[in-house]
């Protein structure tokens, strides 16, 4: 049931909402009216899963939902409410405030005998201590809340909230889905557009769901749109929906959650020597608004972390990509961004850097720190030298191979290992090579244990 968000209607019995009204959005009137109205979530209320089941048993305490926009977050709070008989009371935490949140969880209390149901919409917008303030009523089960949120909760909800309920992730529609809902809603009379008598060719509905990217909201709005911009009576067909093609954007959002993970697929792509995917990922985030100099500051890094000795040319690629995006900006720049895509994940791989830091890291932290050996020490002043400082260090120039036989450090580790591909394979047969060298003179001066 729904109740408005002042405080004279917070817990009104009358459903607000059920009446359709054609002033009200599409996407609002063919909200799902019950569990299996709802689309694209079979994961969550198929057969079988635990999300029905508390719902028939009215057993659930407060539930986490995160998910993309548009893929049923708010009509899924709505139906669990209207399922369990329970009183709605639905905020925006972008609208809401403290003294709001007081008012709420007062009255509340003040009728324990009867369900209510706390729906918050983008709940990662409350801080900390809003967040707190609903902990003692959710602990006691005055209210069971909803969260719902676009956002990672583990980054945004605190621990002790988070921890109280049960997280579900709620991933975009599927386009098959879409248009089932978008049919559904051209013929309903009753909540959807079938007063305005009009038709469409399956390609319709095919074309408005690749459009929506997932977000089911949109796609209806789209469906909307179109239709009330017809002649009642009309036939859409394909074309009707190229205007909306021409003028698609791109569903990313840079500066939250989807930004890290089209990175980490970007990266995991080229790690992965999948140029196509690797340019896929990278284009849609420069076409969803991504600052390319982000882009190529990974690539950067990427170069050495992942490639290294395979191929040293591959950070010189990336960091020249990374001083075209800063002296020539967008749209030119994307050639250098392309150009260091497929070049990086084209490249031999090698993680050796990665594993060499990790290891001298690791020595640092966890074993005693060694001093500079003497024969290491500068030697440039009297003092120094009157200490013996250099005394005994051989010129690598004066032996064959540049190899004198002197160790480097007091207690020789290896760190670096090298790999096996591009370059590095003859770093590795080098090293070996010089590894034996060494080993042999130190034999022959009796240091073979050296």
């Amino acid at each position: 049931m729904s109740a408005d968000s002042n405080q004279a209607g917070f817990f009104d019995t009358e459903d607000k909402e059920t009446t359709p009204s054609a002033k009200r959005p599409l996407a609002v009137r063919m909200r799902p009216r019950a569990l299996n109205e709802i689309i694209g979530q079979q994961h969550i209320v198929g057969e079988g899963c635990l999300l029905p089941r508390l719902i028939a048993a009215d057993n659930f305490g407060s539930l986490i939902f995160y998910g993309p926009p548009g893929c049923g977050k708010t009509s899924m709070a709505e139906v669990i409410a209207e399922e369990t008989k329970s009183k709605f009371v639905r905020i925006n935490a972008v609208l809401s405030n403290v003294a709001e949140m007081r008012d709420i969880l007062r009255m509340a209390r003040y009728e324990p005998d009867k369900d209510t149901i706390l729906f918050i919409d983008e709940i990662h917008r409350f801080n900390k201590s809003q967040q707190d303030l609903l902990l003692p009523d959710v602990e006691a089960g005055n209210i069971r809340l909803i969260g719902a949120t676009t956002h990672n909760p583990g980054f945004y909800v605190n621990a002790p909230l988070l921890s109280r309920s049960h997280l579900f992730r709620l991933e975009p529609v599927e386009a098959d889905g879409i248009g089932i809902v978008l049919e559904r809603a051209l013929s309903d009379a009753e909540r959807g557009l079938g007063g305005q008598r009009c038709t469409a060719e399956p390609e319709v509905y095919r074309a408005i769901a690749d459009f929506s990217g997932g977000d089911l909201r949109r796609a209806l709005n789209a469906l909307e749109t179109l239709v009330l911009s017809q002649p009642i009576g009309s036939h859409l067909d394909a074309e009707a929906v190229e205007v909306f093609a021409r003028e698609r954007q791109i569903r990313y959002d840079r500066d939250e959650d989807e930004h890290y993970d089209h990175a980490s697929a970007m990266i995991k792509s080229i790690r992965g020597s999948d140029p196509d995917a690797a340019l896929y990922w990278t284009f849609k985030m420069l076409q969803g608004g991504e600052d390319p100099r982000f882009l190529a500051r990974r690539l950067t890094i990427l170069a050495s972390e992942d490639i290294g000795l395979a191929n040293s040319h591959a950070l010189t690629v990336a960091v020249a990509a990374f001083e075209a995006c800063e002296k020539v900006g967008l749209p030119e720049c994307e050639y250098a961004i392309a150009h260091a895509v497929l070049y990086l994940a084209t490249s031999p791989k090698s993680n050796s850097v990665t594993r060499a830091m990790g290891a001298v890291k690791k020595s640092l932290r966890d074993q005693p720190v060694q001093q500079v050996p003497i024969w290491l020490r500068d030697a440039h002043t009297k003092t120094n030298k009157a200490l013996g400082y250099g005394a005994d260090y051989r010129y690598s120039h004066d032996f064959p191979q540049g190899v004198s036989g002197q160790d480097y450090m007091l207690d020789p580790i290896t760190f670096y290992e090298p790999g096996t591909a591009g370059a590095e394979a003859a770093t590795a047969q080098r090293m070996e090579q010089l590894k034996k060298l060494k080993v042999e003179i130190q034999r022959r001066e009796g240091k073979a244990d050296s």
